[in-house]
Order: structure tokens, then sequence, then C-alpha cells
């Protein structure tokens, strides 16, 4: 199965579909299908759960950078870089890796341990 995600008003993606590979044998094919589906002339541009194309899997709310010709997620913090060549989001410094669990703290820019009441 093929799947496409539609881009709406800033290349933010309002949804995402799945074409039989049967219909959808070129990226081209399977846009012209949804367009002839739903009677339209939307932007598709296909996207891969395992990141073979542009970059990452296409979510709702995601962007399509044209430049990059990638799907980036929404910048989770205030603090963190994208990451140019895997277009993911990177805290300014990484997460310990001791096997405890953290989220981060964006008004320390740190990690805080979870402490699960153990």
């Amino acid at each position: 199965m093929a799947h496409f995600a539609k881009l709406g008003i800033g290349n933010i993606i309002e949804t995402i579909e799945v074409v039989s590979n049967d219909i959808a044998t070129t990226e081209q094919a399977g846009i012209d299908f949804l367009n002839n589906l739903y009677n339209s002339r939307d932007v598709w541009k296909q996207t891969s759960y395992n990141g073979n194309i542009r970059k990452n899997f296409a979510n709702i709310g995601y962007t399509y950078d044209q430049t990059k010709d990638a799907f980036i997620a929404p910048k989770p913090y205030a603090s963190w870089i994208l990451n140019e060549t895997t277009c993911l989001w990177e805290a300014p410094s990484a997460m310990p890796d001791d096997g405890k669990r953290y989220t981060w703290n964006e008004t320390t820019a740190s990690w805080d341990l979870i402490n699960n009441g153990i």
C-alpha cells in the first residue's frame, strides 16, 4: 500500500490516504487517482513508513519542507534544534543513557529523571 499526505495552507499535512500499489504504480499515478476520487486539484506527496522517501512518515500537523523534500514534525520545544540530515528535532543536550526514564524540562533546558514513585 502506498501512503499519500495532502498538503494544506503552509504545507501543513491535513490528511493521509492509502492507495493500492496496483493503482499507485508511480507517485503521480497515486496523486492523479486521489484528485480524480475527490474531484480536486489538491497537492499530495507520497510518504513512507520506512523513511525511504522524504525522511519521515508524514502525520497530520507535520510540515512538508520543499527545499529539504522532507516531512517535519512540529517543534516540540523552543530550544530543540532540527537535525538537517534526519529532519528530526533534537534536544540541545543528549538524554542520559543509563537505562532510566527522563523527560525534557524546557525551563532548565535539561533532562529530569522520571520518578515512578519507587
